[in-house]
């Protein structure tokens, strides 16, 4: 149980508007005899990765991570002291399914309003929130940005959050599958890569496959690799034994390893056109590490690119209830 230094990144140095006079800074976990990064630290871990990238490849990544979270009406303390967990005395602060449902969604706006506020004030720029499938779930979607930041910004987001809650007396929770009869939280990945030499994102060329139209061979290898490791990277994809109750059929997460042009029952889904084009993985549940998840898709995905690993033909059928 030594000590190690902490190296701190001041690219990351924010004002944290919901606190008062406070700022926040991340670190980099440095070794205190070599002063070079602790390998393992899940951050060195991306930032290791992102260099092979740009050594080997010529490349950066470019990502998004899509975070669900339930928010209760009770403070944290409440849940814990007199709820004790139990479903039957935690109010969702919804009353039925969310999804695009205005009036529902408008109920938790007064709190979803804030986590906006807050995380764009606090340099997180924020694309939307919306109600989700689960009573009281919803998502918050912030912009894509490069990977490192993104995960920098995935840590910074659930803390506020979190804090921003309890200092209105309710509770949010990231945990992926609260209850059995609950919808589970994911965490989506989206990401592509991008030419250093010109920005040009890689995936976009002149192939075909199914209702994917414009892609290069590049982008079927980094998803022939992407899917082809994923059973060994669950480890990083879904890190605790809660993670795994949140595959469900027909639960909106995935269970099989298959892929499809915007198909939302496939474990990778295709988005975008042109330069928008990129991979959307809904493996992951919203208690990953990001920089884990993240570092171990990359990898995947350049592997499969080094080594020219195919994908298996898409699919457009409901993957729920195909063999």
């Amino acid at each position: 149980f030594g000590d190690f230094h902490l190296s701190p990144d001041h690219h990351t140095f924010r004002k944290l508007s919901w606190q008062q006079q406070t700022a926040l800074v991340l670190c980099d976990v440095m070794d205190p005899v070599s002063h070079g990064l602790v390998p393992i630290a899940p951050r060195s871990i991306l930032k290791n990765t992102m260099q092979k990238a740009s050594a080997e490849f010529g490349y950066y990544a470019l990502a998004a991570s899509e975070l669900e979270y339930y928010i209760y009406e009770q403070s944290y303390r409440e849940c814990r002291n007199e709820a004790n967990y139990r479903q039957s005395q935690m109010r969702a602060i919804g009353d039925y399914m969310e999804d695009y449902h205005i009036l529902q969604g408008t109920r938790s706006e007064w709190i979803n309003a804030q986590f906006r506020r807050h995380l764009r004030d606090s340099g997180v720029p924020v694309e939307c929130t919306k109600g989700e499938a689960g009573i009281g779930q919803h998502e918050l979607n912030i912009v894509y940005d490069d990977v490192l930041s993104m995960c920098d910004k995935h840590v910074v987001y659930k803390q506020c959050l979190k804090e921003v809650a309890d200092l209105n007396n309710v509770a949010v929770t990231f945990m992926c599958k609260p209850f059995t009869d609950a919808s589970g939280s994911g965490c989506h990945i989206h990401l592509s890569l991008h030419d250093k030499q010109n920005d040009r994102n890689v995936f976009v060329g002149d192939m075909d496959r199914g209702r994917l139209k414009g892609c290069s061979k590049e982008f079927l290898w980094f998803l022939g690799g992407w899917i082809r490791h994923t059973p060994h990277l669950f480890p990083f994809f879904a890190p605790t034994i809660n993670s795994y109750k949140r595959f469900v059929s027909a639960s909106w997460a995935p269970t099989k390893l298959a892929w499809s042009f915007d198909n939302r029952t496939a474990g990778f889904r295709i988005v975008g056109h042109g330069n928008s084009l990129r991979i959307e993985m809904r493996i992951c549940g919203s208690d990953i590490n990001p920089y884990l998840a993240m570092a171990a898709s990359l990898s995947a995905g350049l592997d499969g690119i080094k080594n020219e690993i195919e994908p298996p033909p898409p699919t457009d059928d409901d993957i729920y209830n195909t063999q």
